[in-house]
């Protein structure tokens, strides 16, 4: 079993953002003092997209930008920074300066950053952006939570009934089971089972269940196993809607599949749409115009150039 950056990355984001309050309470209680829960916070991913740096810096390391409300009736920005590549990144800070700033400068509104470091290297723990010449001098300091820390924590992961105990712990043993997979299997059992004994509701179970089962990955023989177990689980009345959580972990998966499906057969319609027009029009069109548009995934700019490809006088004024 190798682990990659995507294996982590997508049930992160996830869990962030439906466990976002337990996430800040958890790993930066700091930020989470300060912010009014009473009001509604928001996740707005578009703004990663105006936020992207140009192609030597950005690498979306940015996983998650919220809107919310301080207990002083401010609006401000939280942004969530997650590490997962076990390599050194010198200009990580660099990084996360500049999506703080470039989020700031969008909408003049205090901005919180935070870096969540789950990479194995114990004495890499950037904290800090800064330079100083000429007599001027910036800086921007920012928390980190380095999920190695918690392996000398055990006994706290385990008594917390913050949801993030069951995460830091999955992502640990993940970690350390690459090459036993017998082991893994073991510790996802036990990490379901604890999902139970710390009487978490329906939708919390679903939802830890769905982040242990999407990055603790069993070969297909002990991933069988694992289920078998679960409904001994379940007809021993040790575990509750344990037929209810593969079921609805399985139709959640379908739905996001299809909705992926028709949002990319509206692109393509659209991208489609819009080399018809110019084909008509202008006659051939060249590859490189051809290749920017079917690029292109952004429903809203696409509607903007199918009406600039209806407008424009000519081939040359027409612009990606």
């Amino acid at each position: 079993m190798t682990d990659t950056r995507t294996e982590y990355d997508n049930p992160w984001k996830e869990v962030i953002e439906n466990f976002f309050p337990h996430f800040l309470e958890f790993f930066f209680p700091t930020t989470h003092i300060i912010i009014d829960w009473t009001k509604p916070y928001e996740f707005l991913d578009t703004e990663l997209q105006q936020l992207e740096p140009d192609a030597e810096i950005g690498k979306r390391l940015v996983d998650k930008v919220a809107k919310v409300y301080l207990l002083t009736g401010e609006e401000a920005w939280v942004l969530v920074h997650i590490e997962v590549q076990s390599q050194y990144q010198k200009n990580f800070p660099t990084r996360i300066y500049i999506y703080n700033y470039r989020l700031f400068d969008r909408h003049k509104k205090q901005v919180i950053s935070l870096a969540v470091l789950a990479d194995e290297q114990p004495n890499w723990r950037p904290n800090k952006y800064e330079y100083s010449l000429g007599g001027c001098t910036l800086s921007l300091e920012f928390p980190i939570a380095k999920l190695l820390d918690y392996e000398n924590q055990w006994q706290t992961l385990e008594q917390t009934s913050n949801p993030f105990g069951i995460v830091v712990m999955a992502h640990l043993h993940t970690k350390g089971t690459n090459q036993n997979p017998e082991s893994r299997l073991q510790l996802k059992l036990r990490l379901v089972r604890m999902l139970f004994e710390k009487g978490y509701n329906r939708e919390e179970i679903i939802g830890l269940f769905r982040f242990i089962d999407w990055i603790m990955t069993l070969p297909e023989e002990l991933a069988n196993n694992f289920k078998t177990e679960l409904r001994n689980e379940e007809e021993a009345g040790r575990m509750r809607y344990v037929t209810s959580i593969e079921r609805l972990a399985k139709q959640e998966g379908r739905e996001e599949g299809r909705e992926e499906g028709r949002e990319e057969g509206r692109l393509e319609t659209a991208r489609e749409s819009i080399i018809e027009v110019l084909e008509v029009r202008f006659g051939e069109i060249p590859s490189t115009i051809v290749e920017q548009i079917n690029g292109i995934k952004d429903f809203s700019m696409l509607k903007d150039l199918h009406r600039q490809a209806i407008a424009v006088p000519s081939l040359d004024d027409f612009s990606c």
